[in-house]
């Protein structure tokens, strides 16, 4: 199989590609750029955007797409928004799968030893089992009967029964996206066998589990103590599920991609990272302002919803600080400066005199930017996320020390906005 090598957001010339080669490279690697080669045939000029990984395009060409950071370190953001905790226990293993990573390996044979890791925490205590609600024809009762459908389908036929009732199983949703996962990452040309023995295993550990084909991750149920055990597999299921496609159209042959949103990477990790260093809970310090309404305008039912990537909610329901994250500077044609825009609209909609826009190192310089006639000050800092894991947790927490400061001016405006408003 002939392999290319690609290298995220930098431009790779006179790629060799046929025509069914470029149909689905269009196809399969989201973000990109692809254009012919000006008085060349054959020989296309592409430019992936944020999606690094590997795709299969057919039995004949291989395209890794390599990230702008050391594979260790793409793996170091991702374990660490899994599993924060682990960092602090001395004897993690996630250090050690760090060290033994070898240079040239590819961001898909990276991510099996820690995915296989947290699949056998997760069924270390056997295959989780729980309800699921099932609906059939039976010739008796059992559970309930479903009364409208017996009438619909089967009107003056006592038989069988339209029922619906809760079967104990091990085929849940949980195990459903484990083994949907697993299938999809074996589907891969993996090249150490103990990766791919490995996955057999669990795979045979989840026999009795229905294969579910997802197109993209599906909705997750909430986690609860019975099933806490399973969140880092399941994270990382999701993250497989969301990466990776397999196409096999009539007449093509087969393809597949394993590819992975740095924009989301980053965007996890930072808020993770961040929320750790402040010592703030989810509630506190939501994804998206998760579980709070806001927006910018004043109808209701309101029309422009805001989602900022961070934000800190007080106990009184208000916030003290908005900001967002950008792994690479938004590009609009017919909008300069969108990112500064959405910064704006959020301080707005708080009602702060500041925003934090953070974007990674070398998207953007670090500054101020005060706003005429609005009296909003929007700061713009930096996160370097490349280095050892030590280093990077050193920045991001002098990053929370400057979201500590912007919080506490926040506070200040609401209190001095209430003592106004009281005379």
């Amino acid at each position: 199989m002939r392999r290319e090598y690609l290298r995220e957001h930098e431009l790779r010339e006179r790629l060799p590609l046929d025509s069914r080669e470029r149909d689905t490279l269009i196809r399969l690697l989201r973000g990109a750029q692809i254009t012919p080669t000006p008085g060349a045939e054959g020989l296309y000029d592409v430019r992936p955007g944020s999606y690094v990984g590997a795709l299969a395009l057919g039995d004949d060409l291989q395209v890794i797409v390599r990230p702008k950071l050391h594979v260790a370190e793409v793996m170091f953001l991702i374990s660490y928004a899994i599993d924060p905790s682990a960092w602090a226990d001395p004897f993690a293993h996630w250090r050690d799968e760090l060290v033994a990573l070898d240079e040239r390996a590819e961001l898909y044979e990276a991510i099996v030893p820690s995915f296989l890791r947290h699949l056998n925490r997760a069924l270390g205590r056997g295959v989780l089992q729980g309800y699921r609600v099932e609906e059939e024809a039976l010739l008796t009762v059992r559970g309930r009967i479903r009364f409208d459908e017996q009438i619909r389908r089967r009107l003056g036929v006592p038989l069988p029964i339209e029922v619906s009732f809760d079967e104990f199983t091990e085929d849940i949703e949980l195990n459903r996206i484990l083994r949907a996962a697993v299938a999809r990452v074996a589907s891969l040309p993996l090249r150490r066998r103990e990766h791919r023995e490995g996955l057999r295993t669990v795979d045979a550990a989840l026999e009795r589990v229905a294969l579910v084909r997802y197109r993209q991750a599906p909705p997750v149920p909430p986690f609860t103590r019975l099933n806490e055990h399973y969140r880092g597999a399941i994270e990382l299921a999701c993250l497989i599920l969301d990466g990776s496609r397999f196409e096999l159209r009539g007449g093509e042959v087969a393809s597949h991609a394993f590819l992975i949103d740095m924009n989301r990477v980053f965007e996890r990790f930072a808020l993770v990272a961040l929320r750790e260093a402040l010592g703030l809970d989810t509630q506190t310090f939501p994804a998206g302002a998760a579980g709070r309404r806001l927006h910018l305008d004043d109808r209701l039912p309101a029309l422009i919803d805001l989602e900022p990537d961070l934000s800190w909610w007080e106990s009184d329901g208000r916030p003290s600080f908005v900001g967002d994250l950008k792994y690479k500077r938004t590009q609009v044609d017919e909008v300069k400066h969108a990112d500064v825009y959405q910064l704006l609209a959020y301080t707005i909609a708080t009602d702060l005199p500041a925003g934090l826009l953070v974007y990674a190192a070398g998207e953007a310089d670090s500054g101020t930017h005060v706003v005429r006639h609005a009296g909003k000050r929007l700061e713009v800092r930096t996160l370097d996320i490349s280095g050892r894991p030590d280093q990077v947790l050193a920045r991001v927490r002098e990053l929370a020390m400057r979201i500590r400061e912007l919080r506490t001016e926040g506070r200040r405006a609401h209190g001095r906005r209430q003592a106004v408003d009281a005379r």
